[in-house]
């Protein structure tokens, strides 16, 4: 049945499509750490943590801005009615992609001592050459995905991405049973966690080949592909799709490089302290429980913000700069208190939540430490979204790449002294930098005022008097419940449930009370404020008028 939608609903329903498919993907992403943690121990957790941020790097310098580039090259073919050109775009990339996995996962798989005597732990060794395996298999994966995108289907790279996230997790679930079945080292057991990737990666792209088979199967009496009139020869289109993907893929890199200074500076700086390379690694998976924490506040913000970019891009080219400077200074504060009340609940329920999630208590003071990572790392990506929307691209690449330096600086200062805290702290401060420099931007840009008394003084009041609720909740419960003999991680789970809603309440009433956010403000939300505003009516939070 023929498409009858007009473009631009077409667009909006394919750009629903894959923020949710991201969502999802990240949100199996992160959630798998913890299955991860309670099988193999904090041992096998710091080994994989060490070395996924790694694979991460070579994973964007091999595939990262491809897709985009593919994408916007594909779509020009078809808008010009070249069929064959598009694929030929495909044809073209594949093979640059193919070779450019190969090439990445050998260099990775034969480097694994070396790259493991850089991270001062040989325990990483056989993680390094599993997670090396997927890097042949992934480029071609983003290639196709490319592809599809640029031809305005977006349905295959969201099963994909779904796919590839769930095989990967349940490969690793799997593997991580068996060999801890037959009590096989951690070093092993990390490897096994790690080649979940190789096996996501061989889903998504069996998920691919398929649409693509399908794809060609309606699409075969449009004929081989030829070189067409107006078409680019092969390597100026080689080079014209390098140098579209090549500045995407610098500003992608700067995100996971602040996990990689963790993974070069903690364990060393640890065994430097004394502890032994297994302990040293024990301790980095125990500083690793509260970064699914943070990263999925960063989700959330990530996805948040999809709802404000559009607004804000299209109040930029109808140059109504009133509405931007409004937009701007309301998103910043909005996404300033959603930090500061996440970070500030994490920290309050920092015990329950490490007994719930990982059997015991022992991470717990360095989990409130990273919860307030998740201050700076919310505003800084949101911010960042601002500023792009806004036509500032390179700018908050720039600021986290600084906020890297800051990073690494900071790990050597503080972790001799306070251990795995010592890096938390690094954290809060570094991407701290990197959110104040965006913020400092974007006032610069929209002339927009900050008012102390609502960026400041209000927030933490609001915040305070939900961590007050939380922490009354919190103590009750625990005498409570202890005496009833329950189970201690029931009683977390218990404990931890309850705060949420708890804390969640107080700091709906609270927003609206001190009117941080007005009846008004929360129905001109994008997209969710006309459902937004009879919900919290119901729930008698925004009184009835």
């Amino acid at each position: 049945m023929k498409d009858t939608a007009s473009p631009s609903s077409r667009l909006l329903r394919g750009a629903f499509i894959l923020v949710l498919a991201a969502v999802l993907s990240k949100l199996i992403g992160t959630v798998q750490k913890i299955p991860l943690q309670n099988i193999g121990g904090d041992g096998v957790f710091g080994i994989y943590n060490a070395v996924y941020p790694f694979y991460t790097l070579v994973l964007l310098i091999a595939t990262a801005g491809f897709p985009a580039a593919v994408s916007r090259f594909v779509a020009e073919e078809m808008a010009a009615g070249r069929t064959g050109g598009a694929r030929r775009v495909l044809r073209v990339s594949s093979w640059m992609l193919i070779v450019l996995g190969l090439v990445c996962g050998a260099i990775m798989y034969a480097a694994a001592p070396l790259l493991a005597a850089w991270i001062d732990n040989m325990h990483t060794e056989p993680a390094i050459r599993s997670a090396a395996l997927a890097l042949p298999l992934v480029p071609i994966m983003a290639g196709l995905r490319g592809y599809f995108q640029g031809m305005h289907d977006m349905m295959p790279t969201a099963v994909s991405q779904v796919a590839e996230q769930t095989v990967r997790v349940a490969a690793m679930v799997i593997l991580l049973l068996w060999l801890h079945r037959w009590s096989a080292s951690d070093d092993w057991i990390a490897a096994g966690a790690t080649f979940g990737s190789a096996a996501g990666g061989a889903a998504g792209l069996l998920v691919m080949l398929i649409y693509w088979w399908l794809h060609r199967r309606r699409t075969h009496n449009l004929g081989a592909v030829t070189l067409e009139e107006g078409q680019q020869p092969m390597w100026p289109l080689l080079k014209a799709l390098l140098l579209y993907a090549l500045p995407i893929c610098l500003g992608s890199l700067s995100a996971p490089l602040i996990s990689l200074v963790d993974t070069f500076t903690v364990p060393r700086l640890l065994k430097a302290n004394g502890w032994t390379e297994a302990e040293a690694m024990v301790w980095f998976g125990i500083y690793n429980r509260g970064i699914p924490l943070v990263q999925l506040m960063a989700m959330l913000a990530t996805s948040m913000s999809v709802l404000f970019i559009p607004a804000l891009t299209d109040a930029r080219v109808r140059e109504q700069h009133e509405l931007i400077r409004n937009q701007t200074k309301q998103t910043v504060n909005w996404f300033w208190l959603l930090g500061l009340a996440s970070s500030a609940g994490i920290a309050v329920l920092a015990v329950p939540i490490d007994v719930m999630l990982y059997e015991d208590s022992i991470g717990s003071e360095t989990i409130r430490w990273l919860a307030f990572t998740g201050v700076g790392a919310t505003l800084s990506i949101v911010t960042a979204a601002l500023l792009q929307g806004l036509g500032s691209v390179r700018a908050p690449a720039v600021h986290l790449l600084l906020s890297t330096v800051v990073k690494a600086i900071l790990n050597i200062v503080l972790v001799p002294h306070y251990g795995i805290n010592g890096a938390a702290i690094a954290g809060i401060i570094a991407y701290s930098v990197a959110a104040l420099l965006n913020i400092l931007l974007l006032a610069r840009i929209t002339r927009f005022g900050v008012s102390w008394r609502e960026m400041i003084g209000k927030p933490v009041l609001v915040t305070a008097v939900m961590c007050a609720g939380v922490i009354v909740w919190l103590v009750s419960m625990q005498l409570l419940l202890t005496r009833l003999g329950m189970h201690e991680r029931l009683e977390s789970l218990v404990i931890a449930g309850g705060g949420v809603v708890i804390g969640g309440a107080l700091f709906l009433i609270g927003l609206f009370r001190t009117k941080l956010m007005t009846e008004q403000q929360a129905a001109a939300l994008p997209k969710i404020g006309s459902h937004l505003v009879p919900l919290l009516k119901r729930m008698k939070i925004i009184n009835r008028s």
